[in-house]
């Protein structure tokens, strides 16, 4: 057995790892402590891979470095309407997580959620009333195949007192947690 790595496998392995690292040094500041709010990690913004640099990403999207509107509570906080939707930032992560774990909204409330993948593991956002997004229900508003590096965006308007989820259901990453819930006020 040939145990020998080429060149080009080296270079591969190299970005792997490179972007794992990069990764794993920006979820710590992926979510504001306590508010439930996410924010980007210091220093992104875009570039080849949509992560560095003041170009469009290749690989689709870029971070800009700013964090979500402010939620219900917070200071400054505007309600998002459907004329001017609040944005609110979901990173996947290759854990099989969703950063922040939960968002507060408010009732009647129009949000942008704005999701990133980070790592080379293929994610979807489901988002709706609970009960819908963990059946996994057909016509419960989606966003599929988010590959790495893509920042894709779903509006959805919270009618109701809920309880509301967001999700994915790629195989095998709901049932390892890769949920999130929606608190209403």
């Amino acid at each position: 057995m040939n145990h020998a790595v080429n060149g080009r496998g080296l270079g591969l392995l190299g970005t792997a790892l490179a972007v794992a690292g990069i990764a794993l040094l920006g979820i710590g500041s992926v979510v504001t402590a306590g508010t439930g709010v996410s924010s980007q990690p210091a220093g992104f913004g875009t570039g080849m891979m949509g992560a560095f640099g003041n170009a469009p990403g290749m690989m689709g999207g870029a971070w800009n470095g700013t964090a979500s509107a402010p939620g219900p509570g917070e200071p400054g906080f505007v309600a998002g309407t459907p004329a001017t939707p609040r944005v609110v930032r979901i990173v996947a992560t290759p854990q099989l997580r969703f950063l922040p774990p939960a968002v507060t909204v408010g009732a009647g409330e129009t949000i942008t959620f704005e999701i990133t993948t980070i790592g080379p593991v293929v994610h979807e956002f489901m988002v709706g009333p609970a009960a819908d997004v963990a059946a996994d229900k057909a016509g419960t508003p989606e966003i599929a195949d988010l590959g790495m590096m893509q920042i894709r965006s779903l509006t959805y308007t919270f009618t109701g007192t809920g309880p509301f989820a967001y999700a994915c259901h790629a195989p095998g990453h709901y049932e390892a947690g890769m949920s999130g819930t929606i608190v209403v006020q």
